[in-house]
């Protein structure tokens, strides 16, 4: 236990990333959550995946800086994830909208 102490002793800028990286992207889980419990079935909202990106991004940034590649690889993969899913949802919401269409410029 004397790690966990030592850890917090020796805080530094990268460290405050990595952690606010984490605690983004696990409160994404509790968005979906409560979204979910609102409706009364699952769904995802758009913060989850803002959640996910921002929570992502810092946590890429903390792996690279400690040199970590366990946590760069797929910290990586899912903030393509997560960008993509952002894209569709503005896309669909575009198309959607009735002076957005196709044919509007």
């Amino acid at each position: 236990m004397t790690w966990f102490i030592d850890w917090f002793s020796t805080m530094d800028a990268m460290k405050v990333v990595g952690i606010v990286g984490q605690v983004l992207f696990g409160s994404r889980f509790f968005v979906q959550w409560i979204a979910s419990e609102k409706l009364n079935r699952s769904v995802i909202p758009v913060a989850f995946w803002y959640l996910s990106l921002a929570g992502g991004v810092l946590t890429l940034i903390y792996a690279i800086e400690i040199q970590e590649p366990v946590f760069m690889v797929p910290q990586f993969g899912g903030i393509i994830i997560y960008a993509r899913n952002l894209y569709f949802v503005y896309r669909d919401r575009q198309r959607a909208h009735p002076l957005m269409g196709p044919d509007r410029t």
